[in-house]
Parts: structure tokens; sequence; C-alpha cells
């Protein structure tokens, strides 16, 4: 045997045992028939049909890659939450993906992007998971399900379908900011490295002195805001629909790793109930003028994983993962994804994904669960019950300074956010569209919105679009009708 040869790893089995041949199966003979007992050709033909969990049904496609977050400005007076302290240094690992399409879909479509975050800290691990948009389509989320079956394909063909999304759209004028956002330049970013990403939802943050303040997240690429425009997207979508996780996956394999700085709004906890705005409904956002940005720090995305499934496909991010300092707002979506995301995580991947390499805590973990598939690493104590007089572990009571919640009272009850004296849900897309947006996006987006609106779109639905825009700004919609009826 040669120096090289011995150098060569030898292939095995998924238990370590050597095999014999990398290409011929086990036969009678050499033109006679497969012999089941060739242990190991069983093993490749049930492993590979083994190899794919199910999607999500949402942000099915993604890409990520790891890196840390660096705290630039000192926040403590806002929160004790270890990972936002002065000088702290957080790896994270970070997913971006589309919102509706499958694995397969182009990742030039238009569609809201998500912006997902996972920071390692010393107290656990936080997930922030949110979009590359401030506000969302809904704000209750007993409509998610449908929003999404709307986005999605139709049942009978197999089809997306313009229709479903106006039909939905124009019956729920609550979507009206979202749909801005989205049928505008933001909807389809140049790519991952440049959009922005926001938190969306309100958060609460507590000092160390048990202060309580409401903040929103914002996450501003350093690279520049960048767009494509629909025919750009287009043409990219057939050229090369992987075009998003090549950009990323290569960026940071030539040495240029991008960042984004991270900012929030605050705003004192005793400010909410008599703002102009609910500060918990996740269609609004809050004015900067009335809560500008306070920067936090700074995130880089300088490692590429070496797995793609392990690393990305296998991340489980949920916005329960809160550490000491951070909680959750009234905001209703917000509470609702606190169930959704570890429910999905549990059916798809296991009830064992925190032990994964991408979710597993980077702190010490000492958690009374037990057993189940794919279990790997042993439960923290022997006798897996609470309280017990073993040496278990116990909670940590007002060792971290107590629960990061609010008082709320009142008659259970199926109704809307109640009204404030600005809340309405035309009012702010009509500011972005004509605040915000200079001539030139406001072009392009009366071309995006009448473009899409020509695309099987029904006469009852298109008449209802058409109202729908007016209510938004009365001269953007006559101005989309007419290049629907002219078109």
């Amino acid at each position: 045997m040669t120096q090289d040869a011995r150098k060569t790893p030898y292939t095995t089995n998924n238990a370590g045992v050597p095999v014999e041949s990398d290409e011929h199966s086990l036969t009678v003979g050499p033109d006679g028939p497969v012999l089941l007992q060739d242990h190991y050709l069983i093993e490749k033909m049930a492993q590979f049909n083994r190899e794919r969990v199910p999607e999500r049904v949402v942000h099915a496609k993604g890409s990520g890659a790891y890196g840390v977050f660096r705290v630039t400005n000192d926040v403590s007076q806002f929160t004790r939450a270890d990972l936002f302290q002065p000088g702290r240094r957080t790896g994270m690992l970070a997913r971006f993906s589309t919102v509706a399409g499958e694995q397969g879909s182009p990742d030039t479509w238009r569609d809201p992007r998500g912006f997902a975050l996972k920071f390692y800290t010393d107290h656990g691990n936080y997930d922030l998971v949110g979009n590359n948009t401030p506000v969302f389509f809904v704000r209750d989320p007993s409509k998610f399900q449908d929003f999404i079956r709307s986005q999605k394909r139709r049942p009978d063909s197999g089809l997306r379908d313009h229709d479903m999304q106006w039909d939905f759209w124009t019956l729920s004028p609550e979507s009206a900011h979202m749909v801005a956002w989205l049928m505008g330049d933001r909807g389809i970013p140049r790519s991952y490295r440049h959009m922005n990403g926001y938190g969306s939802h309100t958060y609460l943050w507590v000092n160390g002195g048990g202060e309580k303040f409401w903040v929103k997240y914002h996450l501003k690429t350093d690279q520049g805001v960048e767009f494509l425009t629909q025919d750009e997207a287009d043409r990219i979508a057939g050229e090369d629909p992987d075009s998003h996780r090549r950009d990323l996956y290569e960026s940071i394999a030539r040495g240029e790793p991008p960042s984004w700085t991270m900012y929030v709004q605050v705003m004192p906890f005793e400010d909410a109930p008599d703002y102009r705005f609910n500060p918990f409904d996740l269609t609004k956002v809050w004015p900067h003028g009335d809560h500008p940005l306070i920067e936090v720090g700074r995130m880089t995305l300088d490692r590429n994983p070496e797995d793609w499934f392990i690393h990305v496909e296998q991340a489980a991010f949920e916005p329960s993962s809160l550490v000491p300092g951070i909680g959750p707002s009234p905001d209703r979506m917000l509470l609702g994804r606190l169930f959704s995301y570890p429910d999905a995580h549990r059916y798809r991947i296991g009830a064992n994904y925190a032990q994964l390499p991408p979710n597993r805590s980077r702190s010490p973990v000492s958690s009374y669960a037990k057993d189940g598939a794919m279990r790997f690493e042993a439960s923290a104590t022997a006798r897996p019950y609470a309280p017990n007089s073993y040496g278990g572990p116990a909670a940590g009571g007002g060792r971290f300074g107590g629960p990061a919640g609010w008082a709320a009272a009142g008659e259970m009850v199926r109704e809307a956010y109640s009204l404030r004296g600005e809340d309405d849900d035309w009012g702010q897309p009509g500011t972005l569209v004509r605040r915000v947006l200079d001539d030139p996006a406001r072009d392009r987006l009366v071309a995006n919105v009448s473009g899409h609106l020509k695309d099987g779109v029904s006469a009852p639905v298109l008449e209802r679009a058409f109202r729908y825009w007016r209510s938004i700004d009365g001269a953007l919609g006559d101005r989309i009708a007419a290049a629907v009826r002219d078109g």
C-alpha cells in the first residue's frame, strides 16, 4: 500500500464498518440478482429515501451564515439582557429566506424576506425572528394561516393565483401598509446583503433596576439598501434562481463579510396606553420623529456553515426564546408565534431539535426534559422531576430579576384592537406613498401593482383592488386603475 493510499480515508457504513465497494452491489455472480444481504446497499437506499425533512410551511427556502454581534453603544439603561451590555461580543447565526415560495422557488420572486437571528448568549439562546419589513399583513394570529394559504398554491390546479392574493388583501384592509411595502422597491431586494431587517413586533426590555421599556428592533444594512426592478428579477429568476443564496455564500467566501447595524426605538412603558397609534399593532410603525433610532451594535456574518443541511435547514428560530431582560408585548401576532414556532420545529425536525448543532445553547443546559426520538444528550439529573432532594437544578426565582411582563385585565372577548385617535388602516400606507417614496418609486409602484393585477385577477376582486389603492391614496389608485384598464 502506498503512502497516499494510507492517507485516504476508507468508506464505512453509518456504524463505521469498512465497506467493500462504492460501486458494485453484492450479486449472485456477475450477471445474477442483487442479494438482500447486501446491508450497505440497503442502508444507502434507506438513507437516501429519508434525506429530506418536511420543508417549512413558510420561509421554506433560506440561506444562512454564522457571525458575531458586537455592542457599540451603552443601552444598559434600558435592558439588563447580557448580550446588550457594553463591550459584549456574542456569537450568532442568521437565516434569510423568502416567505411564500417552496425550496426550489427563485430567490427573486416578489415576496417578503425572513430575517431570523440566533444569539448564543451566556444566558441561553436569544432568537429575534423578523422580516425585511417593519410591518406585516395581519394583526391577529387567527388570520395568519388564511393569509399564508392565499399566497400559496390552489388546491385544484396546484398553481399560484394572484386572484387569491388580492381577494384576501382587499377583504383585509389592515394589509394595506404591508402590501404597499411589498409592491414597492423593497419587495425584491438585490441580495440578502442589501436589505434591512426588522424585529417588526414590539418587545419589552427591563433594566437592572426593574424599569420597563417597549422597544422595536431595526437592523440597517451597512452595504446600502438596493433593489431589483421587476424585469431584472424576472430575468435573474430564469438565469440563476439561487442568486441570493449564491451571493451571500460567495461574499463571505471571498473575505467580504456583510454587516448590519442594530438600532432600537424605545418607548417609556407608561406611554403606551395613550400613544396615538396602538404600539402593539403589527401593521403599524412608530414614527421616528416620536421615537428616534438608538444605536445598539453591529452584526457581521463572517463564516459559511460547513454543511448547509445541518446548519441552515435544521436551524430552528423561535420568538419564545427570550433571555433575562427581554420579554414579549401584548402584540397578538407575537403571542401567537410564541407557540407556533417551537410547535413547528417539533413536527419538522423532532422533539429534541434544541440539541442539533445550530440550535444548541452555548451556555449550560439544566433542563428536566428527557427521552424522545433522536435524543443524544443525557438529562441534567438522574431524578427527572422537580422539586427533588437529590441535587437537581432549581429555578432561578429572582436570580435574574424576575419576569419581563405586564399587567392585563378585562372580560374575555373576540374583538379587534381598541381604536385610537390616529388608528386606521389607510393612514400609514398613505404616508409611505406620499412622503417616503419619490416620483420614480411611485412610478415603479404603479407598474408593479398594475402588472400584478393584470395577471388573472377576476373583475369583482379587481374593482375592490382599485378601491383599496384609492383608500391608500386617491391619485395613486386612479393611476393604477388606468394602467390596468389601458393595458
